[in-house]
């Protein structure tokens, strides 16, 4: 997990070796409402946000390259599940 010295968000390093890869779905819309705890900074091409709701998580990605945005969810989860999933992200161990 890095910090630019010009952004205040997090960046995600590059992926280790052997890492896990997370199963990205399209957005399933299962939870009516959700909150943004966590997110990576939006100057990279790629943006990650750990979104709550209902007692369930899950982990969005947005991918903004050439016009329209691609969004991807993985599974709702257990608020600690997602937890470590983020952490996980955050440390390039996931991706």
């Amino acid at each position: 997990m890095l910090l630019s010295d010009e952004c205040l968000n997090l960046h995600v390093p590059r992926a280790q070796h052997g890492h896990t890869r997370l199963d990205w779905r399209r957005p399933h819309q299962a939870l009516e409402r959700v909150r943004h705890v966590a997110w990576t900074c939006s100057c990279r091409a790629t943006v990650y946000e750990l979104c709550e709701g209902g007692g369930q998580a899950f982990i969005r990605r947005t991918v903004q390259l050439d016009g329209t945005p691609e969004v991807r969810e993985t599974s709702p989860c257990s608020i600690h599940e997602a937890g470590m999933i983020w952490t996980a992200l955050l440390s390039g161990q996931a991706r």
